[in-house]
């Protein structure tokens, strides 16, 4: 296999992709990724201004996004982002990433039900909107890519967080599920499972209490950046995982072994 043939298998172009979430952290480094490989990229996020100022930079490098507004537990926004995000491409949508997410730790005895349930609508809910809204688009020729964004919160269980280990677990099984029944259209249905410096997880990264203890956890001993996250989105957009799908790939130093 020549040099060309290898990074043909990782280019984008030509295609089109709907990540939310993207305004910062993971979301914000998938997007520039994806267009870095020739997507043409609609960034949203439930702050608009920002996923416009993520677009803008991207656009700025030479590469094609734009940003939206989009809060996920809002199906009409749903919908009209996933025509948005497919109409560079003729109306066919080839990516869809489903990121957004929140967190809101509390142990148990003092968690809310209206706070369980916005973690759930967010993540859960979210990924059903925009993918019920995705799918009467997304290409059946072998590059259609469902790509949702879990947790090993949802893989082991998170001390403080079941909300938010409830609602990831619940992305596992999404995907798993959706990818069956997709198969058969040639769509491809995978989840990540990743860690990186993030707002996110800045609380835990910055407490002393709780950073040894974290880092203690991941054999590389380290957390990543979210551009090192970003390369294995890239990879389950892309020709080169065209056998994969119905799989949860863990990117975290080793977190989840």
């Amino acid at each position: 296999m020549s040099d060309d043939d290898r990074r043909g298998l990782f280019d984008l172009t030509g295609r089109s992709a709907l990540v939310t979430g993207a305004a910062g952290g993971i979301g914000s480094a998938v997007a520039a990724a994806l267009a870095r490989a020739g997507a043409a990229v609609l960034v949203t996020d439930v702050d608009g201004a920002a996923a416009d100022a993520v677009a803008g930079k991207i656009a700025a490098a030479g590469h094609t996004a734009e940003g939206a507004a989009l809060d996920v537990r809002d199906r009409a926004a749903a919908d009209a982002a996933a025509r948005r995000a497919a109409s560079p491409t003729g109306g066919t949508l080839h990516i869809l990433v489903n990121n957004a997410g929140v967190t809101a730790p509390a142990m148990f005895d003092k968690l809310e039900e209206d706070a369980f349930r916005r973690i759930v609508d967010i993540h859960v809910m979210g990924a059903f909107h925009c993918t019920q809204a995705a799918l009467p688009l997304l290409a059946t020729d072998g590059t259609g890519r469902i790509i949702n964004v879990t947790s090993s919160a949802g893989l082991t269980g998170t001390l403080g967080q079941v909300d938010y280990s409830a609602a990831k677990a619940g992305i596992i099984g999404f995907t798993k599920s959706l990818a069956r029944e997709l198969a058969r259209k040639k769509i491809l249905v995978n989840a990540l499972a990743p860690l990186a410096a993030t707002p996110m997880t800045e609380t835990i990264r910055t407490d002393p209490k709780f950073a040894e203890r974290m880092l203690a956890r991941i054999p590389l001993g380290r957390w990543a950046d979210p551009e090192e996250i970003a390369g294995s989105f890239v990879f389950l957009a892309s020709d080169a995982a065209s056998f994969i799908t119905g799989q949860v790939l863990p990117v975290d130093g080793g977190l989840v072994i």
